[in-house]
């Protein structure tokens, strides 16, 4: 059974970085283009970036020049680098393939970023 777990969150002031890690159990992602997405109160879930198996990236607009994903095969893992954090980012992130069929959603990690 395939399992997500995404983990690094917490909460940061305003210009701060945060390192997310997630981790895919049960299941081989090397040939998968992985992605990270987020949800904020109130709000749908929202690509954040996406990062192929070749290690070939993109990200929205929002964090174009301030977030970095990247992934490490051999873990099975994926990482958000993210530099410069506005408030507006704030939201629960979460990691999973970046097309359909898509795992099963993890809990996700909360980044609060708040003064």
């Amino acid at each position: 059974q395939v399992q997500v777990v995404e983990s690094g969150g917490g909460l940061v002031q305003p210009g701060g970085s945060l390192t997310l890690s997630c981790t895919v159990s049960g299941s081989s992602f090397t040939s998968d283009t992985m992605a990270w997405f987020r949800q904020a109160p109130g709000n749908i879930r929202e690509f954040v970036a996406a990062i192929t198996s070749g290690s070939k990236a993109n990200s929205a607009d929002s964090v174009k020049g301030r977030f970095t994903i990247s992934r490490d095969n051999a873990k099975n893992s994926l990482y958000l680098q993210m530099d410069n954090l506005k408030p507006e980012d704030t939201a629960v992130y979460y990691c999973n393939r970046r097309l359909a069929p898509l795992y099963p959603w993890g809990q996700g990690t909360l980044v609060t970023v708040s003064s």
